[in-house]
């Protein structure tokens, strides 16, 4: 007897030994205790592998590496991934949860149809800003006047960064000047650049590395970057108990937008645990736990009752009607296009 129920033990456990899930993602980009959960649900492991980059995780799927099951490209490096046949179509009769990604979600210029990929998360690039100090200054913090308008500036020179990249950098001018970020009119780029160089003369520097840190500890008052960078920096005030406050927010012109998607790889061991994880992390609260533990924006309708209310106030997360209709996904540019940004960004980072 004692036999038959070790021999049955171990068959059980070499079963649930091959219930494995490969998942290819971000490092730090899910919650700790969804991965518990998803793993008592399916009766399985969930192993992670990390990429620090989408180069680098498509040059690595690209060089024929195998074992992943899903994978968690932003939106410009889906078409490559399809392109190169590397992803397989999602079959939607097995994620009843895909009626909770908003609509404003679905259907994007990189995966039209979402046959290929449903929405995880989304960043958006905005400003954050000592809001103490603006208070006092009397501020808005609202616009992109904040960084380009020389009136304003002239309030907060020497206290401000910007991204150290060309497209943001421009997407934000050209909102800023009331033209769509993704312009590629010659006429609107030259505008977009004079209120670039402009306004140079009173940042502090390009930063793209830093501005989390420089943010909290009170050496610049306004930051150009990304949302959950902006959360890091507020929390990271909080914790240490600056006598500030640092907040971030949506402009009115409009913010870039930046959507990571789930999406099942072609050569995928696991499909049917593939297709588990997808409809698993649609669920409102499993979707909720990501928000809640690094501030990234949630596309799950369903998962707002679960989300924190002092995050979920906050617009950059839960955008409203009104800002979702002016978030921007950024199309890449053609050879000529890039060339042609480049060579007006080295005007900008040569201009006194």
């Amino acid at each position: 007897m004692k036999k038959l129920l070790f021999t049955l033990l171990l068959a059980a456990n070499m079963a649930n030994a091959d219930e494995v899930l490969h998942v290819y993602n971000w490092n730090n980009y899910i919650a700790p205790e969804t991965v518990k959960r998803f793993e008592a649900d399916c009766k399985c492991r969930v192993v992670q592998d990390y990429y620090g980059a989408m180069e680098e995780m498509l040059a690595k799927l690209s060089a024929g590496a195998k074992g992943y099951d899903v994978v968690v490209p932003t939106g410009f490096a889906m078409p490559p991934l399809i392109k190169q046949g590397m992803v397989q179509p999602l079959d939607k009769s097995k994620l009843a949860n895909v009626k909770n990604v908003n609509p404003v979600f679905l259907n994007s210029q990189f995966d039209p149809g979402n046959k290929f990929s449903l929405p995880y998360s989304f960043t958006t690039t905005l400003l954050g800003f000592n809001q103490t100090k603006l208070k006092e200054l009397g501020v808005e913090s609202n616009s992109w006047a904040l960084i380009f308008d020389t009136a304003i500036l002239a309030k907060i020179k020497g206290k401000v960064t910007v991204l150290d990249d060309a497209n943001e950098l421009f997407a934000a001018s050209l909102m800023y000047n009331g033209f769509s970020a993704n312009s590629t009119n010659p006429a609107e780029w030259k505008k977009a650049q004079e209120t670039i160089i402009k306004a140079k003369p009173f940042w502090a520097a390009f930063n793209s590395q830093s501005y989390i840190k420089e943010l909290t500890l009170g050496n610049i008052w306004v930051a150009h970057g990304y949302s959950s960078d902006m959360f890091q920096a507020a929390a990271d005030a909080k914790t240490v108990k600056r006598a500030f406050t640092v907040s971030y927010g949506l402009q009115k012109e409009g913010n870039t937008l930046s959507v990571d998607n789930m999406m099942m790889l072609k050569s995928a061991p696991r499909p049917d645990l593939a297709l588990k994880f997808i409809n698993f992390m649609m669920e409102g609260k499993n979707s909720s736990e990501l928000t809640n533990m690094v501030g990234t924006g949630n596309p799950n309708s369903a998962a707002a009752p679960f989300v924190n209310a002092e995050i979920k106030k906050n617009t950059a997360v839960f955008p409203d009607e009104a800002a979702l209709k002016k978030l921007q996904q950024l199309k890449p540019l053609d050879a000529k296009q890039r060339r042609d940004l480049g060579r007006l960004w080295t005007q900008v980072k040569t201009s006194k």
